[in-house]
């Protein structure tokens, strides 16, 4: 068993504005987020919070989760509210992408990930319950998750998988032959088979995570695929999945009328393209919680979070 290690913090740099769920690199080093007002932000100067320059780059209707940098600087973005849209970095203009799929409207966009050829996957957490409603759907364990692709040119995505256990984060493998998704409700890593024998279908790549695997983010195909553990693991929640679905119903109804607070333990991994870890990093009672995303820039360690007005910058671990 991979023993976990030190996250190390190095500094915290607050963006006037709550909620920055994913966070990604450019290759500037930059850090890119969207936060609950629908405002998508770049924020440079990282290595000193004095000189740090937070930039608004554009507002959106609705509420960002996912996002991925595009080769033109055009950003990928996965509307909470049941769009995948596009954006236009340098304008600030906005395009929906997709808002329906198999004949019904999209609902709680999460993740994004594309290819060189312009195809673009993403996923759909929930069918039933809404982003503020997400507790719901981990107790409830709805597996009403779907992952989803369209094709460069399409106007409706088509659906890949079906039944996924909150589906989230999205990162390619290191040839482009696979895509893994993080399955936050099944604290489990799913591979999908984009090329090969195996081509569309999909398999475990990493099961019963020590906590609940949210966005992910690999930075170079020979690097690892970075997750954020959004929340240590609850062993009574893994005994209600075992439950009737009625029962499963009745604790979401409890569990969405009883105040949340995300626990002061928080935690990363990185893992290879064949599901070992590479790194686990955990830090108890830290200041900063309910970690929803991590990206590497300037040699550090840059997280989000879907509970925090800002994002935290730590140590990276050295390269093995």
């Amino acid at each position: 068993m991979h023993r976990p290690s030190d996250l190390v913090p190095v500094r915290y740099l607050s963006l006037g504005g709550s909620g920055p769920e994913d966070v990604v690199a450019d290759p500037h080093g930059r850090v890119l987020t969207g936060l609950a007002d629908g405002r998508i932000l770049r924020v440079d100067g990282l290595d000193d919070p004095v000189c740090a320059r937070v930039e608004e780059l554009a507002v959106i209707g609705g509420r960002p989760l996912g996002l991925e940098l595009l080769p033109d600087g055009d950003l990928l973005v996965c509307d909470a509210d049941g769009a995948l849209l596009r954006v236009d970095t340098r304008t600030g203009r906005t395009r929906v992408l997709a808002e329906w799929a198999a004949g019904e409207r999209l609902r709680f966009c999460s993740n994004v990930v594309a290819l060189p050829d312009g195809t673009v996957f993403f996923t759909v957490s929930s069918q039933v319950h809404p982003l503020h409603d997400w507790i719901g759907d981990l107790v409830e364990h709805t597996g009403t998750g779907r992952l989803l692709r369209l094709a460069p040119g399409e106007e409706e995505p088509e659906v890949l998988l079906e039944g996924l256990q909150f589906a989230n984060g999205l990162a390619l493998s290191a040839d482009g032959g696979a895509l893994v998704v993080a399955e936050t409700g099944a604290r489990r890593l799913t591979r999908y088979r984009l090329t090969g024998p195996g081509a569309g279908r999909a398999d475990t790549l990493v099961e019963d995570l020590p906590g609940f695997p949210d966005n992910l983010w690999r930075g170079a195909p020979d690097g690892p695929i970075w997750v954020a553990l959004a929340g240590p693991r609850v062993p009574p929640l893994d005994l209600l999945h075992r439950a009737s679905p009625e029962v499963r119903r009745r604790a979401a109804r409890l569990a969405l009328r009883a105040p949340f607070r995300p626990t002061g333990s928080v935690g990363v991994l990185a893992v290879d393209d064949e599901g070992r870890t590479v790194h686990h990093l955990t830090r108890r009672r830290s200041g900063f919680r309910m970690v929803t995303s991590v990206c590497e820039a300037r040699g550090r360690l840059v997280l989000g979070s879907l509970w925090e007005r800002g994002i935290a910058v730590c140590e990276a671990p050295a390269p093995k």
